[in-house]
């Protein structure tokens, strides 16, 4: 279910970058004004992070991943009604409000039924299977707006949350009680030295904001993650745009220019998934979450340099997918660090992680459009985004796993 999930949430996100162009036209929005209507998006996404993450651990993950995922389908199908800016702005922000509990919510349940040294690897697939949506956006979208207009494919797209939310419902239960399974943590039954209940919402001691703002851990981790954004949130946003406007590709292209980058990205995380709870269980957490993140991050720098450097279609295509595919190999160790650190709070953790990401994401999408603007230089702003992924390389190295953030009561 998460993986599916997963995949819906980017179907649902990436569609209004794959139909962009139309948009921009039908619309009459110059470059500008289109950056602000990708960031009001991952405005209110970022702000809603930390409020979704910590909804779903208090009050359990069955209702509240339920009620977010039919929010944001409507929305969804209301981008297709848009009529001009301030619409779409209005809209989109609503959008985000919903999606900003996805990732934190997952996070959360992932905790809950894997076992500890399974968590990368969960993460991996969650996070593939969204990447996977991705890159089956244009092969949605594009038939559909060339068919019957750009606004019949947020209708469609917004149907499907529909029935993963009906279905998630049905299935779901948040913790042992409620389903008759054996969940195992950390060798053990879950609860079989704890307090009976203590494993179910709304059973943890409430979270100390201030010991959390005042660790150094915290700030690096959520400063990894800011700089990390500049680059995930270009290929969520800008990419198909950049790839049409600023090196030539024709509407026909777009579906493989873009998909092949979110499959690398797919490949990426599960690879991730596997080597960051590979690496840890032989080597220590230390190893297998902060080399593989902090590498995968410089060498992802270099590919994005190159793509901005070398002119012609297929060297940004060949070097966008490998970025894309390569810092991914990042993601599901990121991810894990939310439980490493945070523990019975991953999901509040890994809210406020992200809520750092969309902050940089915001200003990467702003900062893309006033550059293109004033320079009407597609290029420009890749050499931006190559500059933040190596200070996210450098920060990961800092951030010490062994050191949770918080007391764990289990």
């Amino acid at each position: 279910m998460l993986v599916i999930l997963g995949m819906v949430t980017f179907l649902d996100r990436i569609n209004i970058s794959v139909a962009g162009s139309s948009i921009m036209h039908d619309l009459d929005l110059s470059p500008a004004q289109w950056g602000w209507v990708q960031s009001a998006f991952i405005l209110s996404y970022g702000l809603m992070q930390i409020p979704m993450g910590a909804l779903g651990d208090r009050y359990g993950h069955r209702s509240i991943l339920a009620a977010i995922v039919l929010w944001w389908s409507a929305f969804t199908a209301f981008t297709g009604m848009a009529g001009g800016l301030l619409s779409l702005l209005v809209i989109r922000f609503m959008f985000g409000i919903g999606e900003a509990g996805s990732s934190p919510c997952s996070t959360g349940v992932i905790s809950r039924w894997f076992k500890k040294d399974e968590v990368g690897k969960a993460q991996g697939y969650v996070w593939a299977a969204s990447r996977m949506g991705g890159a089956l956006t244009p092969f949605v979208v594009i038939p559909v707006m060339m068919w019957v207009g750009w606004r019949a494919a947020f209708y469609l797209l917004g149907a499907l949350g529909v029935v993963w939310a009906a279905a998630w419902w049905l299935y779901y239960r948040d913790n042992r009680e409620m389903r008759d399974v054996k969940v195992i943590r950390d060798g053990r039954e879950q609860g079989a030295d704890r307090p009976d209940g203590a494993d179910k919402p709304g059973h943890h001691p409430a979270l100390s904001w201030a010991s959390l703002l005042s660790n150094r851990q915290f700030w690096l981790l959520c400063g990894m993650y800011f700089f990390y954004a500049f680059g995930s949130w270009f290929f969520f946003s800008w990419f198909p745009t950049f790839m049409e406007l600023g090196r030539g590709f024709e509407k026909s292209e777009l579906t493989y220019a873009v998909a092949v980058p979110f499959l690398m990205s797919m490949a990426g995380n599960i690879t991730g998934g596997y080597l960051t709870d590979r690496l840890s269980r032989k080597y220590g957490i230390r190893t297998g979450r902060k080399a593989l993140g902090s590498t995968s991050l410089a060498v992802s720098a270099v590919c994005m340099f190159l793509a901005a450097f070398i002119p012609g279609k297929m060297a940004v295509f060949v070097f966008l997918s490998l970025c894309f595919g390569i810092f991914d190999l990042m993601l599901p160790s990121a991810w894990a660090l939310c439980i490493d650190l945070g523990k019975q709070y991953a999901g509040t953790l890994s809210g406020a992680m992200n809520t750092a990401g969309n902050i940089g994401g915001f200003c990467c999408g702003i900062l893309f459009g006033q550059l293109v603007q004033q320079s009407g230089n597609y290029n420009l702003p890749l050499y931006m985004i190559a500059a933040m992924l190596v200070v996210s390389a450098v920060l990961f190295a800092f951030i010490n796993p062994e050191r949770p953030l918080v007391k764990s009561s289990r």
